[in-house]
C-alpha cells in the first residue's frame, strides 16, 4: 500500500489524501487507461460495504475499483450525529487492501468545499418524501458530494447499497436527468446473521437496543408475507408489528412503487420503515410483490 498525494501503481492499493489535488486523482485514473468503478462511502466499512466492493471488481474489463471515503458534513442536520460518526480510517484501509481496491481516494471538506463554494444538486419531489421529510436538506447533501465524486472520479459505473433504497433511486434519477456518462448498479442488503440490515450505525446500539431493533426486519418481513392480501394489508400488518415494541419511535413506515412513487395496485412495490432506536436512527427496506 502506498499512500501518495499523486500517481497511480496498479496492482496494489494507492491512497490519494489531502494535501491531493482533486486533479491529481482525475489524472490519475484517466492515465489509467481502464474502465473505473467508484464505491462512494462515508468510511466506517462493514461487510456491507466489502460486497459492495466485490461487485466492482467483477466489472468486465479489468477495470480500476475505486473507494472513495468522506464524511460528507452536507448531508448532515444540525441535530445529527456527524462529531460522532465512526471514522476507523486505518481498519478502512485494510479492508480495502484485503479486497483488492486498488484506489482511494480520501478528500478534506476544503477540498470537496473549497470556500466560497455554494452550488448544491436539489433533487426533485421524491427528494422532499421518507428520508428527505424527516431530514431536510439530507439529500441535496448527498446528490451534490456524488455529482462532485462522479466528475473527479470519471467512473464508468458507480455501486450503491439497497439499504438507502430512496438514496439509490435519486442518485439514478440524477444521472439520467443530468445525463451523466456513467452506469449505476444497486447491490441487495447485506444483513447480520440475526437479520439486521448492516450499517456503520449499529455501533451505537446498546444490548438491549440491539434487541429491540430487529423488530424492523420482523415487521417489513411480516408486510412483505401477506403481500398477495393488497397494500392495505401489508401496512397493517407491518404495523402491527411494529407496536410490539412501543419503545422504537417510528419516523415513518411506507409502501411505494418501486420508483418511490405511489404503490401500484398490483405488482412489485418496495415497503420502507425508518426509527429511532434510543438515539440512533435506522432505516430499512424490503421488495414486496403486490
Amino acid at each position: 500500500m502506498t499512500r501518495t498525494a499523486g500517481g497511480y501503481a496498479a496492482g496494489e492499493l494507492t491512497v490519494h489524501e489531502s494535501p491531493a489535488s482533486i486533479a491529481s486523482v482525475t489524472r490519475a485514473l484517466r492515465a489509467a487507461g481502464r474502465r473505473v468503478a467508484l464505491v462512494p462511502t462515508m468510511g466506517a466499512l462493514h461487510d456491507g460495504h466489502r460486497e459492495l466492493i466485490r461487485h466492482a471488481r467483477r466489472i468486465p474489463g479489468a477495470g480500476v475499483s475505486v473507494v472513495s471515503i468522506f464524511v460528507n458534513p452536507l448531508q448532515f442536520g444540525p441535530n445529527e450525529d456527524l462529531m460522532r460518526y465512526p471514522r476507523p480510517l486505518e481498519a478502512d484501509l485494510a479492508a480495502c487492501r484485503e479486497e483488492g481496491v486498488e484506489l482511494v481516494f480520501l478528500p478534506g471538506v476544503a477540498d470537496m468545499y473549497p470556500e466560497g463554494a455554494d452550488t448544491v444538486v436539489t433533487p426533485g419531489v421524491v427528494g422532499t418524501e421518507l428520508e428527505g421529510a424527516v431530514r431536510p436538506g439530507h439529500f441535496p447533501g448527498v446528490l451534490t458530494v456524488v455529482s462532485k465524486l462522479f466528475h473527479i472520479v470519471g467512473p464508468d459505473v458507480a455501486f450503491f447499497g439497497e439499504k438507502d433504497y430512496q438514496q439509490l433511486v435519486l442518485v439514478k434519477k440524477m444521472v439520467r436527468d443530468l445525463d451523466f456518462p456513467l452506469s449505476i448498479a444497486g447491490v441487495p442488503i447485506v444483513r447480520e446473521a440475526d437479520g439486521l440490515a448492516l450499517s456503520s450505525r449499529n455501533v451505537y446500539l446498546s444490548p438491549e437496543e440491539r434487541r429491540r431493533a430487529l423488530v424492523l426486519q420482523r415487521a417489513l418481513r411480516a408486510g412483505a408475507g401477506v403481500s398477495a392480501h393488497g397494500a392495505d394489508t401489508v401496512l397493517a400488518t407491518a404495523r402491527g408489528v411494529l407496536a410490539e415494541e412501543p419503545d422504537v419511535a417510528v419516523d415513518y413506515l411506507a409502501l411505494r412503487a418501486p420508483d418511490l412513487g405511489p404503490a401500484p395496485v398490483a405488482g412489485w412495490a418496495r415497503l420502507l420503515v425508518a426509527a429511532r432506536v434510543g438515539t440512533t436512527r435506522l432505516i430499512d427496506n424490503v421488495a414486496v410483490r403486490l
